[in-house]
């Protein structure tokens, strides 16, 4: 581990909006600190401003209360006001504005005010609930972000992007609303199955590909430890993948430019999901996405053709796909899918390439002919 992962591991990294520190990430081995950082986040206030004056709401789906909710209660019960629990069903099929509409109902009912604060448990669907739910009701009360997904301890739990799917398109409805701390637990990682564990890497080799080559190598050189769980790797990992995310987040808080190179993989990689139904999860289909972007910049010579079949069967020791087998639907749904993407504005599509191994560039001129060939390449036909 590097010296400088040993000096911050279980500590924390602070996140500025506008060159002001607005938010923290905070890394731990377990709940034990959750208190101790809600009430630090109300140092200093009295009156009616103090914790013990204000209400949290934790929001989480069925599948992380039945893991976590229990604990999450004990620790949180007699520091505040009052504590209120919201459990959902899980699944990106209840990321909608239904969903949201009974959060609103829940904590009207329960009289939240802007003074309380929400607290989202969970994946990268929860976060991004809560997250709207909270950048909405009352125009704005804060909401801190409690991950247990590797997915959404090293993305979507970092930024302040928020939002609901709405009817087939994806992620179309939301707000930039940054969470006043993202309390890390890396060893909840131990409690996610071998699929939803593994869909996680995408976003993981993202970061590399994108942003930083050595990263990359170091993950390519650690895949034996990531795959066991050990806590040392998993915890650098998380770590490093954090400190990138944190950096783009900074320079382009609401996506005006370099934050858009975060949708490495995602184009394609949302054309497949919807086309799928959401059969395949979330990080599945960004690899295929990053596969399909690399072949198109291997297409344009921008990278080698040993870079592509490298970034291409990178995917398989994390348990990864790298084809499309047993479809029910065509290469032509996919891109048709993408053209719905909320990152094609005004018709013309913001698609991620890579330069080099660590490098990735804007490109508004892919075409539709490259999109359906990198995605065709994707899908093995079976014989009959």
């Amino acid at each position: 581990m590097s010296e400088t992962v040993k000096e911050n591991a279980y500590g924390r990294l602070a996140v500025s909006f506008q060159k002001k520190p607005c938010s923290e990430i905070v890394l731990e081995h377990s709940f034990d600190t959750l208190p101790e950082e809600l009430l630090q986040l109300f140092q200093g206030e009295d009156g009616d401003n103090s914790l013990e004056k204000r209400n949290l709401c934790v929001i989480t789906d069925r599948n992380v209360d039945a893991l976590f909710g229990a604990e999450i209660k004990e620790l949180l019960q007699g520091i505040c006001k009052e504590l209120f629990f919201y459990v959902f069903s899980a699944g990106e099929e209840h990321k909608t504005l239904e969903t949201v509409s009974d959060i609103y109902r829940f904590l009207i009912e329960k009289r939240i005010t802007r003074k309380d604060m929400l607290i989202a448990l969970g994946g990268g669907v929860v976060g991004d609930i809560v997250g709207f739910a909270a950048a909405s009701y009352l125009r704005g009360i804060d909401f801190i972000q409690i991950p247990t997904t590797l997915l959404a301890q090293v993305d979507s739990s970092i930024g302040g992007k928020t939002g609901v799917d709405f009817e087939q398109y994806k992620n179309m409805v939301g707000a930039f609303h940054m969470p006043r701390l993202v309390y890390t637990n890396v060893s909840v990682l131990k409690e996610l199955d071998e699929r939803q564990f593994a869909s996680c890497f995408a976003e993981i080799m993202k970061h590399g590909l994108i942003k930083d080559g050595k990263y990359y190598e170091w993950l390519l050189g650690n895949i034996y430890e990531i795959n066991d769980r050990d806590m040392d790797v998993l915890r650098e990992m998380v770590y490093r993948s954090c400190v990138i995310k944190k950096k783009v987040v900074e320079k382009d808080p609401t996506e005006k430019g370099e934050r858009a190179l975060l949708n490495f993989g995602h184009t394609i990689g949302h054309g497949i999901e919807k086309a799928s139904n959401f059969t395949l999860l979330h990080g599945e289909c960004v690899a295929l996405g990053c596969i399909a972007a690399a072949n198109i910049s291997y297409m344009r010579h921008l990278i080698g053709e040993d870079e592509y079949l490298e970034i291409r069967d990178m995917f398989v020791p994390f348990g990864l796909p790298i084809t499309l087998r047993n479809i029910d639907f065509t290469a032509e749904e996919v891109v048709e899918n993408t053209k719905s993407d909320k990152k094609n504005a005004s018709g013309t599509l913001r698609f991620i390439l890579l330069n080099r191994l660590g490098k990735a560039v804007i490109d508004e001129n892919v075409t539709e002919k490259e999109l359906l060939q990198a995605v065709e390449d994707l899908i093995i036909h079976e014989e009959a």
